[in-house]
């Protein structure tokens, strides 16, 4: 999932950026130091992914229940958001991470089609098919073979308020598009805009998108237009659009205009609803917008910060969609068999309650019990998450070649900032939109 907490943003970073992140890996040390004692007892686990700050806490206490079940040394490596240099470099130079947890199913495939992966053993496999649903094994599949086991997901169909707000307007949670656009103007007309949008990370636009559009043309066409199979400019795109711009041109919908929602980022949108001095009622995001307003700014999710449901939107069902982090093993790496040997706990609902109690976690396992997340609001989020089973649809610009899906300033979310600038023409916007996506697909 791409991008809980403040540390997930799958922006590209740039190739320096990464390298020198790999140069200082070997600060973030080993996790466990068990000894020798244990089935993989002498044996280091090199484990790399984009976490840092509270994740990476957090993910380490994974890697600690497993140096102890184990006798395994565990060391976590940060990858930078480049997940696909990083790993592309770190094999070229004979020195691969044993496990890679990746955030994008584009660089999953991509990995897979170079040859880089280890297929997931039959314990594994096994495990995963009988309490994920079956999407999520589709997601992590590659012409047929099972690779990527999906650990942590993320719920983007989530809508925070401030309660205070809200009760101040006399505005209850909408249950439809249009209530939300109601509710939205009631609460700037009480002095207080809708939304914080978050505009200058392209990443939060497209998420936007991919919420009209799954609850408005459906899963079968965010189907064909996550692969590409449909033209960004047929109608259902440029319908989507139209509806996305009924909130960003209005001001009152969006906290400072379009211009103040360019120049805010991520954490900041989150600021403005649950930050000291509050300039929004609204943040749209996933489920991770609670863990920033708990850890950032001290709020208490389901109290004094709740969200409700991304509605429905005209006659189509409510949008479940959702990122994940899937864990690969590399082939080439010094110890894959230990790798594949912690892709089977981490099949496990052990290994998963381990972070869903420290807070900050979704997984997309049906046998994780529900006391095992830490307050009311993870459990509702989690329980919606598996609920909706085969239903859920991955982020698509995940989906999507980095060029077009996945790269700051460029592609699909440089033309969504531009869309947010200026809404006036959904279908100018859709036909730019397909000529990046047919420039990175190849077709």
């Amino acid at each position: 999932m791409r991008r809980p907490s403040l540390t997930t943003l799958r922006a590209v970073g740039a190739l320096s950026a990464t390298l020198a992140l790999v140069l200082t890996a070997t600060a973030c040390g080993s996790t466990d130091d068990s000894g020798s004692g244990g089935e993989l007892g002498g044996t280091t686990l090199t484990v790399a992914g984009v976490w840092t700050g509270s994740e990476q806490k957090n993910f380490k206490k994974v890697l600690d229940a497993f140096g102890a079940k184990t006798g395994a040394k565990t060391v976590f490596v940060p990858s930078g958001d480049n997940v696909s240099t990083f790993v592309g470099s770190k094999i070229e130079g004979g020195n691969a991470p044993d496990v890679v947890l990746v955030p994008q199913v584009g660089v999953l495939q991509q990995f897979a089609k170079a040859g880089w992966l280890k297929p997931l053993s039959e314990k594994a496999a096994t495990t995963a098919a009988g309490n994920l649903a079956p999407v999520w094994k589709n997601y992590g599949t590659v012409d047929g073979t099972f690779y990527g086991l999906y650990f942590k997901a993320a719920h983007k169909s989530t809508v925070w308020y401030a309660p205070d707000a809200l009760e101040q307007a006399g505005v209850t949670e909408p249950k439809s598009w249009e209530e939300l656009l109601t509710a939205g103007r009631t609460l700037a007309d009480s002095g207080r805009p809708a939304f914080a949008v978050a505009g200058e990370d392209g990443w939060t636009l497209t998420d936007w998108f991919e919420n009209v559009y799954l609850s408005q043309a459906g899963p079968e066409k965010y189907d064909r237009l996550a692969r590409h199979e449909l033209k960004w400019t047929d109608p259902s795109v440029v319908t989507a659009l139209t509806t996305l711009a009924e909130v960003f041109k209005d001001e009152r919908l969006v906290a400072g205009g379009a211009a103040e929602a360019l120049r805010t980022d991520f954490p900041g949108s989150v600021e403005k609803v649950f930050g000291p001095e509050p300039k929004a009622a609204l943040v749209y995001e996933g489920d991770f917008v609670g863990g920033v307003a708990k850890d950032e700014f001290g709020r208490k999710p389901g109290e004094d910060a709740k969200f409700f449901p991304f509605p429905p939107v005209g006659s189509g069902k409510a949008p479940v969609v959702s990122g994940g982090d899937a864990a690969v093993v590399l082939k080439d790496a010094k110890n894959a068999d230990a790798g594949m040997r912690f892709l089977e706990y981490l099949a496990t609902p052990e290994a998963a309650a381990v972070w869903a109690g420290a807070g900050g976690f979704l997984s997309p396992n049906k046998d994780v019990k529900p006391e095992a997340y830490a307050d009311d609001t993870a459990r509702a989020t989690a329980a919606s998450l598996v609920a909706a089973g085969d239903d859920v649809r991955f982020d698509m610009s995940d989906q999507a070649p980095a060029a077009f899906g996945g790269t700051k300033g460029a592609g699909e979310w440089k033309l969504l900032q531009d869309f947010l600038r200026d809404p006036s023409d959904p279908a100018r916007t859709a036909a730019a939109l397909e000529a990046a996506a047919a420039k990175a697909y190849g077709n």
